[in-house]
């Protein structure tokens, strides 16, 4: 290493506080190259801030008369008594007056590190005095500009950093100088320019290959920007180079952390905190005057649940440092967890008044948020503290890029507790389908996106967008977040309860109950848990299995926890949260089945009990809603709803006891007026974006759009950004048929620009009134901008480049429609990657999206004959959703298009499908019967194939396919009577392949026996022609199939139809009726553009009747069809 990438590394390691870095390269570099007196002066400074100030100071006492480090030295020796228990004042005025004294005749290079050691110390200011002095002695040398660069770039002083990157160029005109590259670098990383900062990066790399910190450099720049597969990369090279890199195993450990989210509930685990925490009691134990230190271990207590060790830790901080904030904010913290609520108002109160000289702070506005909660003060009061908290938190991040200091500021375990704060004032329950969700559950949900978004390995951020999601209605996102919290921990009890809940609300009892079971496998104690038995119930009431629902509730109302309202339940050392609305929960759910089980005496006195317990609680006012559902129930509506008229606006739960009394009026009294009249309250009452767009919802509701639109015009003045407002107001003109209107109003708001997202619902709109080419010009209009790199902005574009697709379909414009399709499908495989870590909820839905995508280009391509090109997109839409119902049917393209082992392949892998899997059987079952598509009972082909068809090698192979579609047989289980008769006829069809009479005559008797029921039944009476044709009894064949040919097409006995037809005009062939024979296959034809076996007999007929250009053309239609798969087709070409 030579001597100007040995001072560089120094230098880094003095800028990053590394001192014992220092210390140790510079000890290694003297044991290399001898006594040099800058080494031996690193050396010593590496000491010095290090703390070892006696061994600093007898070190520099050995070179303080080396001229080029002399100024240096003392003013490092000054420091250095300073810094000392008992300084030695005689020794620092001799040492400053020697210093003065030399300064005046310095040469270039004591200036130069006197400059350098005083950029270290963070005295920019008097360190440009001495580096302007170095530059003005030596004439502009490369050093000064260098180190003047690093300090104008360092001050802080957008006037002096702006400079920086002028003096490091000019110095690289000398050469390339790894302290300037690094400089550049620093220059380009404090402009946000991480891409031109890590071009520089590399340029060190590539000169300077053994230089750790440019490596180090490189991965915390990939890091900002966002590329964590090349940081971690980076990470490998680094401990290949430095095995004890500090660096590369921290942004390890963060990847694990934050991506792979590889150690359960990071935040608090018991494991890591105990590592945390002796870590940190090892700093304090070396620097027990340090109060920073002792608030760290104040915090950690705090983290582990242990309140009385934090609030002694947070008062030895306040011992060392009477003026620390953060050791006063923990003690608050502790107060207020021990309910002494006077001494933190207080504490806050002074806080809050030197406010202005500290800055805000996120923690101390929660702080004052959770006093006024535990005050019980108004849920407005409480929302804008913590709306303040977020605001203040958020606004800190600003400037950081993403690394290391960027997830300290944000926290994330503190925006967790905020969430859970926020979601004490959510709706107990889910929304109701059509019911707008309370706006607090978009904003957690926001909060949380953001956290998963930058945080995706942290399970409780995960587990709380999907207990947000399930609150909001919104099921299948909820089911989405849990899945993956799952199968990255499966022992998460409480993921498998509240996947239980979710797939309660399905109405799915055997996943809820089979979600329980698991969860009970893997943590026993959850049978301690209230919500476990309260699932249990709420399943055994839809089962209708009441009398156990009582009995598990009962159960649940004797557990510990329940007994009174504490935090959480001791089991054997662990806590289980019990939510307080929970508890109720149980007290509820009780009330109900004993209602359900005609006991209302019962009812009452649970409900009674639930009064006593919860009066005086946020929750009282469930209980009073419930009180009125009881009413109701006993058809005492009057009761009911004085009930809800006594609950005031000042009352949390005041909006769902107006909406349970809207439902009243509507539902038992009938009356509309009264209805709207109760939102109209509310939104007098409590006057909101929220309230009035429950307001427009209910207009809407009772068929009275025009005052909808009028209410959600207010809604979205007072929330102009809110899309699902705007998109309201246009979706209500277009029901009162005023598309004109709606037309304008879209149309005015794109044009404003603040509702860009209307642009889909005005194409959309323009194509559904035919005005095909505005509908393009508004979708082109969107898509006009430069790249994005946003979510949501990807997924807008791709929605735009569909529905784009959709219109040129209508116009004709294939080229253009799947030009578009194209282009979605591209941004989708990049939505696709990029949700997968930020929106996991949204994946689902986004892959069927693509298959859908997929689909359509595939459409697309069948309609152009390009069948190669329709089966690898429909392979594709499979990849993407395996039950893809737009997708899956179109397998059967494999076997129309003359590839049945491709066929049989893909419906074998859907076999097991729950959807589709008897669909698959049935249609394997037909592959095997007839893999080649032909006329079943036809003759005319026959004939021609006679041959081939008496082969020892084909019958054996019909054997074994009709032992294989016998086996394939006792897999269906029908479930409905159509079900049944559908598996009778393929029965009969299995019968007739064997061509034996005794199973033919049997197989004619079945199928007789199904038209006897149902005389016009197609799929039995083409059965019942086929079996004659084989039996030869052709005239009785030919009048069942003249029935089918007299009957109305319908598209669920499609196929059917189809094959009758080619029967009946194969029978007219043979008879040489080609007139009739080709009506018929002209009918198929009509119907099915790509029959290759109707081509097939046009080209005959044509042969017979000596046209052979028609024959030709219609049996090159037929092999194009047929997929180029049928050697006699091609023979006849």
């Amino acid at each position: 290493m030579d001597a100007e990438v040995q001072q560089a590394l120094l230098n880094y390691y003095c800028q990053e506080g590394l001192f014992q870095h220092a210390r140790a390269a510079a000890d290694e570099a003297l044991a290399r190259l001898g006594a040099d007196p800058v080494l031996l002066f690193y050396r010593a400074y590496g000491a010095l801030r290090a703390g070892d100030v006696q061994e600093s100071i007898r070190q520099l006492e050995s070179i303080k008369n080396k001229q080029e480090v002399s100024l240096c030295t003392m003013m490092a020796l000054i420091y250095a008594h300073k810094k000392s228990p008992n300084p030695d004042r005689e020794a620092i005025l001799e040492l400053d007056a020697r210093l003065k004294e030399q300064r005046k005749t310095a040469g270039q290079q004591a200036l130069y590190y006197a400059g350098l050691f005083l950029w270290h110390l963070g005295r920019e200011d008097k360190a440009r005095e001495y580096v302007d002095r170095m530059i003005k002695v030596s004439g502009g040398g490369k050093e000064g500009l260098i180190l003047k660069a690093w300090i104008d770039l360092t001050c802080g002083k957008e006037t002096h950093v702006k400079k920086a990157l002028k003096y490091f160029d000019e110095a690289l005109q000398e050469g390339n100088d790894v302290f300037a590259l690094l400089g550049k670098a620093q220059y380009f990383e404090v402009r946000q320019n991480y891409s031109g900062a890590l071009d520089i990066v590399n340029q060190i790399i590539a000169i300077f290959p053994n230089f750790i910190p440019a490596f180090i450099k490189k991965m915390k720049l990939q890091l900002a920007l966002q590329d964590w597969e090349q940081t971690v990369e980076t990470a490998h090279r680094l401990l290949q180079k430095d095995p004890l890199n500090l660096e590369a195993m921290r942004m390890e450990a963060l990847h694990h952390l934050c991506r792979e989210g590889n150690i359960s509930e990071c935040g608090r685990n018991q494991l890591i905190l105990q590592h945390t925490q002796t870590l940190v009691q090892r700093a304090f134990d070396l620097a027990s005057d340090n109060a920073e230190f002792a608030t760290e271990l104040g915090y950690q207590m705090i983290l582990q649940g242990k309140v009385k060790e934090a609030l002694k830790w947070y008062k030895t901080a306040m011992t060392l440092d009477e003026t620390s904030v953060s050791a006063l904010t923990g003690i608050i913290r502790c107060q207020l967890i021990q309910g002494q609520l006077e001494d933190a108002e207080q504490q806050l109160e002074f806080l809050n008044e030197i406010q202005q000289s500290i800055g805000k702070s996120g923690e101390l506005s929660f702080l004052r948020a959770v006093l006024a909660m535990k005050k019980r003060k108004r849920q407005e009061e409480v929302f804008t503290l913590l709306n303040d908290v977020l605001d203040t938190h958020f606004s800190s991040l600003h400037g950081f890029p993403l690394g290391v200091e960027y997830f300290e500021t944000l926290n994330p375990d503190f925006l967790l507790e905020i969430i859970r704060e926020y979601l004490n004032f959510c709706p107990a329950q889910p929304a109701s389908p059509g019911q707008s969700p309370s706006p607090l559950l978009k904003h957690c949900a926001s909060v949380l996106e953001t956290v998963v978004k930058t945080v995706p390995g942290l399970q409780q951020a995960v587990f709380l967008i999907a207990k947000v999601k399930y609150l909001s209605g919104d099921l299948e996102a909820a089911h989405s977040n849990l899945h993956y919290c799952l199968e990255r921990n499966p022992s998460y009890a409480d993921a498998h309860l509240l996947m239980a809940q979710v797939y309660l609300a399905q109405n799915n009892t055997k996943l809820c109950s089979q979600s329980l079971e698991l969860c009970l496998s893997y943590n026993f104690e959850v049978r301690e848990h209230p919500v476990y038995h309260l699932i249990k119930a709420q399943t055994q009431k839809k089962l209708g299995e009441i009398p156990e629902a009582i009995k598990t509730l009962q159960m649940a109302r004797n557990l510990p926890g329940m007994r009174k309202p504490t935090a959480s339940s001791k089991t054997k050392g662990k806590s289980i949260e019990i939510d307080t609305s929970d508890r109720l929960s149980v007290f509820l759910e009780l009330v109900d089945a004993h209602r359900l089980n005609g006991e209302p005496h019962e009812a009452a006195i649970v409900i009674q009990d639930a009064i006593n317990e919860f009066s005086g609680t946020p929750e009282e006012l469930r209980v009073v809603i419930a009180n009125a559902d009881l009413a109701i129930a006993q058809g005492d509506v009057k009761h009911a709803l004085t009930t809800l008229r006594n609950i005031t606006p000042e009352q949390p739960y005041f909006v769902q006891a107006k909406e349970k009394m809207a439902d009243i009026y509507l539902q038992y009294k009938k009356d509309k007026k009264l209805y709207a009249a109760c939102y109209s309250d509310l939104v007098e009452k409590l006057p909101s974006a929220h309230t009035l767009l429950l307001l427009g919802d209910a207009y809407m509701n009772i068929q009275e759009p025009d005052e909808a639109i009028e209410v959600y015009e207010q809604a979205l003045k007072k929330n102009p950004k809110d899309p699902s407002l705007a998109s309201k107001i246009g979706k209500a003109l277009i029901k009162t048929h005023n598309y004109s209107k709606a037309i304008n109003y879209y149309e005015a708001a794109v044009r404003n620009g603040q509702q860009n997202f209307l642009c889909y619902d005005l194409a959309e709109l323009l194509m559904k009134l035919k005005q095909y080419e505005q509908a393009e010009k508004v979708l082109q209009q969107a898509l006009d901008h430069e790249p994005v790199n946003e979510l949501s902005s990807l997924m807008e574009d791709v929605r735009y480049q569909v529905l784009l697709a959709k219109i040129y379909s209508k116009m004709e414009k294939i080229d253009r429609a799947i030009v578009s399709l194209q282009q979605a499908r591209e941004l989708q495989g990049r939505v696709l990657k990029r949700a997968q870590v930020e929106q996991l909820d949204a994946v689902p839905a986004q892959k069927q999206l693509a298959a859908e995508i997929c689909a359509e280009i595939a459409k697309h391509s069948t309609a152009q004959r390009n069948y190669e090109k329709a089966i690898k997109f429909y392979k594709e839409a499979l990849v993407h959703c395996e039950t893809n119902n737009k997708s899956f049917p179109q397998i059967d393209g494999y076997r129309y298009t003359g590839e049945p082992n491709d066929a049989l392949r893909h419906f074998n892998k859907a076999r097991k499908d729950s959807d589709w899997g008897q669909n698959a059987v049935y249609n394997m079952i037909e592959i095997c019967l007839n893999p080649d598509n032909e006329t079943v009972g036809g003759e005319v082909f026959e004939n021609l194939d006679a041959d081939i068809g008496n082969s020892t090698e084909k019958q054996e192979s019909v054997q074994l396919a009709v032992r294989t579609a016998g086996n394939l047989l006792k897999e269906l289980k029908p479930q409905t009577i159509q079900g049944h008769i559908q598996l009778q006829i393929m029965e009969n069809y299995c019968l007739m392949a064997t061509k034996q009479k005794s199973n033919v005559e049997q197989a004619l008797n079945s199928f007789t026996e199904i038209v006897v029921a149902e005389k016009d039944h197609i799929p039995a009476l083409l059965g019942m022609a086929t079996a004659y044709m084989i039996l030869k009894q052709t005239p009785r064949a030919r009048n069942q199939l003249k029935r089918i040919s007299k009957m109305s097409w319908n598209p669920i006995d499609a196929e059917e139809f189809e094959k009758s037809w080619l029967l009946l005009a194969d029978i007219y062939i043979q008879s040489a009726k080609y007139d009739m024979a080709g009506e018929l296959l002209k009918r198929c034809l009509r119907h099915n553009r790509s029959c290759c076996k109707a081509y097939e007999y046009m080209g005959y007929i044509m042969e017979k009747e000596q046209a052979y250009k028609d024959a030709a053309i219609n049996y090159e239609m037929a092999w194009k069809y047929g997929n180029q798969t049928n050697p006699t087709v091609g023979m006849y070409i």
